[in-house]
C-alpha cells in the first residue's frame, strides 16, 4: 500500500455530498469556520471563492476548490457580492423556498464536504494548504473529471444506488484532488513533498506496512535507497521530524486503530506495533496520550 493510502486508511475518511444548488445572480453564501473539509464544483455559470487571507479564486466551468481545514469562506456569483451565511441559506433550502432564484444569470454548484476522525494527528493532515484549486479540465486530471462528471450524473438522476455510489465517488474525488494538487502545485516543504520525493514515500510505504518490525534507521534509510546520514536529513526536511521519531508515532496512531476497533489484549496490541515490551508499549502511550492503552480503549468504547 502507497503511503498516502496507509494515512488514509488510518484517517478513517469520511465523505458528504450536498444537493446539487441552482442559484441566479447576484448570490453568495458565507461559510462559517468548520471542523470538515468543503469542496466545490462549478458545473455551470460564474463563481467566486474568497478565503480570508488568500487571493480570490474565479472558478472556470469544471474547476472544484477544496477548503482542506475548513477555513470560512465566502462562495458568490460575484467577487464582490454581500453573502448570506449558510444557516440563513440552509434554512431557506430546506424549508422549501430556496434563496438566490431570480432571472438572471443561472449558476449551478455542486459540493460537499470531508472528514477526518478527529484523534488522527498526522502530518498529511496537519500541511495540507488552505486552499486546493484544481482545474479538472486539464489531460493529467482525467480520471478527476470523469469521477465529477460520474458524480453529477448520479445525482441529477438518482438512481436504484445512487446514495452508495456517490459516496465512494466523494472518496475517490478526495484521493484524485490530492493527487492532482501535488503533481500540479510548487509545492515548497511538507509531507506533500515527501509523498512526492520517490525515496521518502518508498521509506514511509515501509513504516506503514510494518509497523511491527524492529527497525533501524540503517534499515530504514535502505528502504530510500540512502545513505544514513542523507536519508536522516532529507526525511527531517520534508517530513518535519526524524525518521525514528516518525515510526514512533505511527506505531501509536496504528495502536489506537487497534484498540478502536479490537479485543486484542494489550501485549498483542503492543506486538502488532512493535514493542515485545508490554510495560514499555504502556510508558510510550501514556506519555504520547496522556492515558494508558486501557484507559484509551475504555473511553472510545463507552
Amino acid at each position: 500500500m502507497d503511503a498516502l493510502s496507509g494515512v488514509l486508511e488510518s484517517a478513517k475518511l469520511k465523505t458528504v455530498f450536498y444537493p446539487k444548488f441552482s442559484f441566479t445572480s447576484p448570490w453568495g453564501i458565507g461559510m462559517e469556520q468548520d471542523s470538515r473539509s468543503q469542496f466545490w464544483r462549478l458545473l455551470k455559470g460564474t463563481c467566486y471563492l474568497r478565503v480570508p487571507g488568500e487571493k480570490v479564486i474565479k472558478l472556470n466551468v469544471g474547476d472544484i476548490v477544496c477548503i482542506p481545514h475548513g477555513s470560512k469562506h465566502l462562495i458568490s456569483g460575484k467577487s464582490n457580492t454581500t453573502c448570506v451565511p449558510a444557516s440563513q441559506f440552509g434554512k431557506a433550502f430546506h424549508s422549501g423556498k430556496p434563496l438566490f432564484q431570480g432571472k438572471d444569470e443561472e449558476t449551478i454548484l455542486m459540493g460537499g464536504h470531508f472528514e477526518f476522525t478527529p484523534s488522527v494527528q498526522h502530518p498529511f493532515i496537519k500541511t495540507l494548504p488552505k486552499v486546493i484549486h484544481i482545474n479538472t479540465t486539464k489531460e493529467l486530471n482525467l480520471w478527476l473529471q470523469q469521477a465529477a462528471v460520474m458524480m453529477n450524473e448520479e445525482i441529477s438522476t438518482e438512481k436504484i444506488g445512487s446514495k452508495l455510489i456517490l459516496g465512494r465517488l466523494v472518496d475517490i474525488l478526495f484521493v484524485l484532488i490530492i493527487r492532482a494538487y501535488i503533481e500540479q502545485a510548487d509545492i515548497k516543504k511538507g509531507f506533500l513533498l515527501a509523498l512526492k520525493d520517490t525515496r521518502i514515500s518508498n521509506s514511509l510505504k515501509s513504516m506503514h506496512e510494518s509497523p511491527e518490525k524492529d527497525w533501524t534507521l540503517h534499515q530504514l534509510a535502505v528502504t530510500a535507497g540512502m545513505s544514513r546520514t542523507l536519508y536522516c536529513r532529507e526525511f527531517k526536511r520534508l517530513v518535519g521530524e526524524t525518521p525514528l521519531s516518525y515510526l514512533t508515532n505511527w506505531r501509536i496512531l496504528k495502536a489506537k486503530e487497534i484498540l478502536a476497533e479490537s479485543k486484542e489484549n494489550i501485549s498483542e496490541v503492543a506486538s502488532k506495533v512493535g514493542y515485545q515490551s508490554e510495560a514499555a508499549f504502556n510508558r510510550l502511550f501514556k506519555s504520547k496520550i496522556g492515558e494508558t492503552p486501557a484507559s484509551y480503549r475504555r473511553k472510545i468504547l463507552s
